[in-house]
Protein backbone atom coordinates (compact mmCIF):
# COMPACT_ATOMS: atom_id res chain seq x y z
CA UNK A 1 0.00 0.00 0.00
CA UNK A 2 1.35 3.40 -1.00
CA UNK A 3 1.82 5.78 1.93
CA UNK A 4 1.46 9.58 2.24
CA UNK A 5 3.97 11.90 0.66
CA UNK A 6 6.11 14.32 2.59
CA UNK A 7 7.97 17.19 0.98
CA UNK A 8 11.30 18.76 1.91
CA UNK A 9 10.70 21.73 4.20
CA UNK A 10 7.43 20.38 5.59
CA UNK A 11 7.16 20.50 9.37
CA UNK A 12 7.23 17.08 11.04
CA UNK A 13 3.88 16.37 12.61
CA UNK A 14 2.77 13.68 15.00
CA UNK A 15 0.85 10.79 13.44
CA UNK A 16 -2.88 11.24 13.66
CA UNK A 17 -5.48 8.54 13.28
CA UNK A 18 -8.22 11.03 12.60
CA UNK A 19 -9.32 11.89 9.08
CA UNK A 20 -8.25 15.21 7.52
CA UNK A 21 -9.87 18.17 9.24
CA UNK A 22 -10.59 21.77 8.42
CA UNK A 23 -7.26 22.62 10.07
CA UNK A 24 -5.34 20.96 7.23
CA UNK A 25 -4.02 23.25 4.52
CA UNK A 26 -5.34 22.57 0.98
CA UNK A 27 -1.98 21.05 0.02
CA UNK A 28 -1.92 18.78 3.08
CA UNK A 29 -5.44 17.61 2.29
CA UNK A 30 -4.46 16.75 -1.29
CA UNK A 31 -1.37 14.87 -0.11
CA UNK A 32 -3.46 12.95 2.43
CA UNK A 33 -5.85 12.07 -0.36
CA UNK A 34 -3.18 10.10 -2.21
CA UNK A 35 -3.14 7.35 0.43
CA UNK A 36 -4.55 6.35 3.79
CA UNK A 37 -1.43 5.17 5.63
CA UNK A 38 1.22 6.95 7.68
CA UNK A 39 4.60 7.57 6.08
CA UNK A 40 7.85 5.97 7.19
CA UNK A 41 10.97 6.75 5.14
CA UNK A 42 10.05 9.81 3.06
CA UNK A 43 13.47 10.29 1.43
CA UNK A 44 13.82 10.23 -2.37
CA UNK A 45 16.35 8.22 -4.40
CA UNK A 46 17.06 7.58 -8.09
CA UNK A 47 15.68 4.48 -9.79
CA UNK A 48 18.59 2.52 -11.29
CA UNK A 49 16.65 -0.08 -13.26
CA UNK A 50 13.14 -0.62 -14.58
CA UNK A 51 12.56 -3.12 -11.79
CA UNK A 52 13.04 -0.36 -9.22
CA UNK A 53 10.16 1.78 -10.48
CA UNK A 54 7.25 1.50 -8.08
CA UNK A 55 5.20 3.73 -5.80
CA UNK A 56 5.42 7.55 -5.80
CA UNK A 57 7.77 8.84 -8.52
CA UNK A 58 8.85 12.10 -10.12
CA UNK A 59 9.73 11.99 -13.84
CA UNK A 60 12.59 14.50 -14.22
CA UNK A 61 12.96 15.90 -17.73
CA UNK A 62 16.20 16.84 -19.58
CA UNK A 63 15.53 20.58 -19.59
CA UNK A 64 17.93 23.48 -19.01
CA UNK A 65 16.13 24.33 -15.78
CA UNK A 66 15.18 21.00 -14.19
CA UNK A 67 11.51 20.27 -14.72
CA UNK A 68 9.25 17.26 -14.39
CA UNK A 69 5.99 15.91 -15.78
CA UNK A 70 2.98 17.21 -13.83
CA UNK A 71 -0.77 17.44 -14.24
CA UNK A 72 -3.62 19.49 -12.83
CA UNK A 73 -6.99 18.27 -11.56
CA UNK A 74 -8.48 18.67 -15.04
CA UNK A 75 -5.95 16.17 -16.42
CA UNK A 76 -3.88 18.70 -18.35
CA UNK A 77 -0.26 17.55 -18.49
CA UNK A 78 2.50 20.14 -18.34
CA UNK A 79 6.13 20.60 -17.34
CA UNK A 80 6.65 21.88 -13.80
CA UNK A 81 9.86 23.47 -12.56
CA UNK A 82 11.56 21.62 -9.71
CA UNK A 83 12.66 23.59 -6.65
CA UNK A 84 13.95 20.99 -4.18
CA UNK A 85 17.47 20.03 -5.29
CA UNK A 86 21.03 20.08 -4.02
CA UNK A 87 23.05 22.61 -6.03
CA UNK A 88 20.55 22.42 -8.92
CA UNK A 89 21.46 18.78 -9.56
CA UNK A 90 18.41 16.98 -11.08
CA UNK A 91 19.77 13.70 -9.69
CA UNK A 92 18.81 15.00 -6.22
CA UNK A 93 15.39 16.38 -7.16
CA UNK A 94 12.40 16.01 -4.85
CA UNK A 95 8.82 17.22 -5.40
CA UNK A 96 7.41 20.29 -3.72
CA UNK A 97 3.95 20.01 -5.26
CA UNK A 98 1.65 16.96 -5.26
CA UNK A 99 0.91 17.61 -8.94
CA UNK A 100 4.50 16.54 -9.71
CA UNK A 101 4.02 13.07 -8.22
CA UNK A 102 2.80 9.95 -10.02
CA UNK A 103 2.08 6.54 -8.54
CA UNK A 104 3.89 3.94 -10.66
CA UNK A 105 2.57 0.38 -10.90
CA UNK A 106 3.78 -2.51 -13.02
CA UNK A 107 1.24 -4.27 -15.21
CA UNK A 108 1.07 -7.92 -14.14
CA UNK A 109 2.81 -10.31 -16.52
CA UNK A 110 4.47 -7.53 -18.55
CA UNK A 111 7.33 -5.03 -18.36
CA UNK A 112 4.90 -2.15 -18.84
CA UNK A 113 4.25 0.49 -16.20
CA UNK A 114 1.33 2.84 -15.64
CA UNK A 115 1.43 6.21 -13.88
CA UNK A 116 -1.54 7.45 -11.85
CA UNK A 117 -1.79 11.11 -10.91
CA UNK A 118 -2.81 12.76 -7.65
CA UNK A 119 -6.36 13.06 -9.01
CA UNK A 120 -6.68 9.27 -9.53
CA UNK A 121 -6.44 9.47 -13.34
CA UNK A 122 -3.85 7.74 -15.54
CA UNK A 123 -1.16 9.41 -17.65
CA UNK A 124 -1.78 8.61 -21.31
CA UNK A 125 -0.44 9.50 -24.76
CA UNK A 126 -2.63 9.61 -27.88
CA UNK A 127 -1.84 8.76 -31.50
CA UNK A 128 -0.25 12.14 -32.25
CA UNK A 129 1.90 12.26 -29.11
CA UNK A 130 -0.30 14.51 -26.97
CA UNK A 131 -0.31 13.74 -23.24
CA UNK A 132 -3.26 13.93 -20.88
CA UNK A 133 -4.31 12.39 -17.58
CA UNK A 134 -8.09 12.10 -17.77
CA UNK A 135 -8.75 8.37 -17.98
CA UNK A 136 -10.14 6.62 -14.91
CA UNK A 137 -9.56 3.22 -16.54
CA UNK A 138 -6.27 1.95 -17.90
CA UNK A 139 -5.88 1.00 -21.57
CA UNK A 140 -2.81 0.39 -23.74
CA UNK A 141 -2.50 4.18 -24.22
CA UNK A 142 -1.90 4.51 -20.47
CA UNK A 143 0.98 2.02 -20.36
CA UNK A 144 4.67 2.74 -20.89
CA UNK A 145 7.93 0.85 -21.19
CA UNK A 146 10.83 2.32 -19.20
CA UNK A 147 14.10 1.43 -20.92
CA UNK A 148 17.26 1.95 -18.86
CA UNK A 149 19.84 4.06 -20.70
CA UNK A 150 23.08 2.27 -21.53
CA UNK A 151 25.00 5.56 -21.77
CA UNK A 152 24.04 7.27 -18.52
CA UNK A 153 23.36 5.13 -15.43
CA UNK A 154 20.23 6.11 -13.53
CA UNK A 155 18.39 7.45 -16.59
CA UNK A 156 15.61 6.06 -18.78
CA UNK A 157 13.91 6.44 -22.12
CA UNK A 158 10.15 6.07 -21.71
CA UNK A 159 8.40 4.47 -24.68
CA UNK A 160 4.70 4.62 -25.53
CA UNK A 161 2.68 1.71 -26.96
CA UNK A 162 3.38 3.14 -30.44
CA UNK A 163 7.12 2.74 -29.82
CA UNK A 164 7.65 6.50 -29.65
CA UNK A 165 9.58 8.16 -26.85
CA UNK A 166 8.64 10.86 -24.36
CA UNK A 167 10.66 13.92 -25.37
CA UNK A 168 10.94 17.60 -24.51
CA UNK A 169 11.05 20.55 -26.88
CA UNK A 170 11.27 24.31 -26.54
CA UNK A 171 14.05 24.28 -23.95
CA UNK A 172 12.14 21.77 -21.89
CA UNK A 173 8.89 23.73 -21.78
CA UNK A 174 6.90 21.27 -23.87
CA UNK A 175 6.47 17.53 -23.56
CA UNK A 176 5.45 15.20 -26.37
CA UNK A 177 5.25 11.48 -27.00
CA UNK A 178 6.52 11.44 -30.57
CA UNK A 179 10.29 10.97 -30.23
CA UNK A 180 11.47 8.71 -33.06
CA UNK A 181 14.90 7.86 -31.66
CA UNK A 182 16.71 7.90 -28.34
CA UNK A 183 18.51 11.20 -27.75
CA UNK A 184 19.34 13.65 -24.97
CA UNK A 185 15.82 15.09 -25.24
CA UNK A 186 14.26 11.67 -24.53
CA UNK A 187 16.47 10.80 -21.56
CA UNK A 188 14.77 11.23 -18.18
CA UNK A 189 15.50 10.48 -14.55
CA UNK A 190 12.98 8.80 -12.31
CA UNK A 191 13.12 9.78 -8.67
CA UNK A 192 11.25 7.53 -6.24
CA UNK A 193 10.65 7.10 -2.54
CA UNK A 194 13.41 5.07 -0.93
CA UNK A 195 11.11 2.65 0.87
CA UNK A 196 9.86 1.27 -2.48
CA UNK A 197 13.30 0.56 -3.95
CA UNK A 198 13.80 -3.24 -3.81
CA UNK A 199 17.43 -3.22 -2.60
CA UNK A 200 16.82 -0.59 0.06
CA UNK A 201 13.58 -2.29 1.10
CA UNK A 202 15.38 -5.62 1.44
CA UNK A 203 18.14 -4.01 3.52
CA UNK A 204 15.55 -2.43 5.78
CA UNK A 205 13.76 -5.76 6.26
CA UNK A 206 17.10 -7.43 6.99
CA UNK A 207 17.96 -4.85 9.63
CA UNK A 208 14.51 -5.31 11.16
CA UNK A 209 15.16 -9.03 11.47
CA UNK A 210 18.49 -8.30 13.17
CA UNK A 211 16.79 -6.15 15.79
CA UNK A 212 16.52 -8.62 18.65
CA UNK A 213 18.23 -8.11 21.97
CA UNK A 214 20.61 -10.48 23.70
CA UNK A 215 18.09 -10.70 26.55
CA UNK A 216 15.33 -11.86 24.17
CA UNK A 217 17.63 -14.51 22.72
CA UNK A 218 18.59 -15.72 26.20
CA UNK A 219 14.92 -16.04 27.12
CA UNK A 220 14.33 -18.10 23.95
CA UNK A 221 17.31 -20.37 24.70
CA UNK A 222 16.72 -20.55 28.44
CA UNK A 223 20.22 -19.64 29.60
CA UNK A 224 22.98 -17.02 29.38
CA UNK A 225 24.59 -16.75 25.95
CA UNK A 226 28.14 -16.11 24.81
CA UNK A 227 28.73 -13.26 22.35
CA UNK A 228 29.49 -15.64 19.48
CA UNK A 229 26.18 -17.46 20.13
CA UNK A 230 24.30 -14.17 20.00
CA UNK A 231 25.94 -13.31 16.66
CA UNK A 232 25.13 -16.80 15.35
CA UNK A 233 21.44 -16.50 16.23
CA UNK A 234 21.10 -12.96 14.83
CA UNK A 235 22.67 -14.10 11.56
CA UNK A 236 20.28 -17.06 11.48
CA UNK A 237 17.27 -14.71 11.76
CA UNK A 238 18.46 -12.96 8.61
CA UNK A 239 19.28 -16.12 6.69
CA UNK A 240 16.04 -17.90 7.61
CA UNK A 241 17.32 -20.84 9.65
CA UNK A 242 16.78 -19.27 13.08
CA UNK A 243 14.77 -22.13 14.60
CA UNK A 244 17.35 -24.75 13.56
CA UNK A 245 20.21 -22.71 15.03
CA UNK A 246 18.18 -22.01 18.16
CA UNK A 247 17.72 -25.74 18.67
CA UNK A 248 21.46 -26.31 18.14
CA UNK A 249 22.32 -23.71 20.80
CA UNK A 250 19.82 -25.24 23.24
CA UNK A 251 21.26 -28.73 22.72
CA UNK A 252 24.81 -27.41 23.14
CA UNK A 253 23.77 -25.83 26.44
CA UNK A 254 22.44 -29.13 27.75
CA UNK A 255 25.62 -30.95 26.75
CA UNK A 256 27.78 -28.32 28.47
CA UNK A 257 25.63 -28.59 31.61
CA UNK A 258 26.22 -32.33 32.00
CA UNK A 259 29.81 -32.56 30.72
Amino acid sequence: MVKPLAFKGDKKVKKRKAAPTDLDTPEEARIRGLTNESHEDDSWVTADSSGDINGPVVIVLPSTKPTCIACDTAGTVFTSELENMVEDDPATAEPHDVRQVWIANRIAGTDNICFKGHHQRYLGCDSIGIFSARSEAMSSEETFLCLASSDTPGTFNIQTLREKFISVTGDGKNIQGDGETISFNTTVRIRMQARFKPKLKANKEMKAKEKISKKDLEIAVGRKLEDDEVRKLKKARVEGDYHEKLLDVRVKGKHDKYS
